[in-house]
């Protein structure tokens, strides 16, 4: 456990607050009146979820010709869509204010789905490039 505090700290500190936005009882904003303001928060979250874990995973293993690529792909798209799976069922079997809805499970899967294509088909190449121009 000490290894993923000390390599994924703002990946576990998105984590804590995607939990504290998920269960508390948000009041009652003009934001409510948005038509799907909570479709673009789920995408948002897990975007960034994903993406954030996408870039320590590149921070932690610098040594980009050797990269985990099975592990990076498990960890920053299946963790995020079975931690979004969770909280949705828990919302709907926990508590009596929030409903798990399967659009918010699928906003979720897009939000991973887009970061993880900008990490390895962008970021990614964009790091591999800098680090041989750094050679």
């Amino acid at each position: 456990m000490r290894y993923y505090i000390r390599k994924y700290p703002l990946s576990l500190l998105i984590v804590v607050a995607i939990i504290y936005l998920s269960f508390f009882k948000p009041p009652k904003t003009e934001l409510d009146e948005v038509p799907d303001i909570d479709k673009m928060v789920h995408f948002c979250m897990y975007l960034g979820l994903s993406g954030m874990i996408w870039l320590e995973f590149f921070k932690a293993h610098k040594g980009f010709k050797s990269l985990p690529i099975k592990r990076a792909i498990i960890g920053s798209s299946l963790f995020p869509l079975l931690f979004g799976g969770c909280i949705e069922l828990a919302q709907k079997y926990l508590t009596t204010y929030r409903s798990g809805e399967w659009l918010d499970f699928f906003t979720d899967f897009l939000g991973v789905f887009f970061a993880s294509l900008i990490a390895y088909y962008l970021v990614r190449p964009w790091l591999l490039k800098r680090k041989d121009n750094n050679e």
